[in-house]
């Protein structure tokens, strides 16, 4: 089954870009990879910024000693730092916001390679 979630389908599809960068899969302008590279890093900044925050719900929360209490506290818990977990899916995000980067480098210098090979096709049938 493919894994559509947060950190595993759109962290993964983060990392393709960078393989598919360096493979010569694709190519992207300057301008167009420049906004791309600027999102990624705003993304980076926010996750950089509030992880420190969102560490809060890694603790056990404050819920009681009632029975439904602490059936729920280690279940919230888990939810937050397991494989799975939102906090370790937001650190992998971060990790392959990196490769994607990397990647929109590639093919940006893909585009320019490939750009100069039609000018030189023109410039030669001239």
């Amino acid at each position: 089954m493919l894994d559509m979630g947060f950190g595993g389908g759109i962290a993964a599809s983060m990392k393709a870009i960078r393989s598919l960068g360096a493979d010569g899969h694709f190519a992207i302008s300057e301008s167009g990879g420049e906004a791309l590279i600027q999102a990624f890093r705003e993304m980076a900044t926010w996750v950089d910024n509030n992880l420190g925050q969102l560490n809060l719900i890694a603790q056990e929360p404050p819920l009681g000693s009632s029975h439904g209490a602490t059936t729920i506290k280690p279940y919230a818990q888990q939810v937050a730092t397991d494989q799975q977990g939102f906090i370790t899916m937001l650190k992998e995000f971060r990790k392959a916001l990196a490769d994607a980067e990397l990647g929109v480098q590639d093919a940006m210098r893909n585009y320019e390679q490939i750009d100069s090979a039609k000018a030189k096709t023109f410039q030669a049938g001239s």
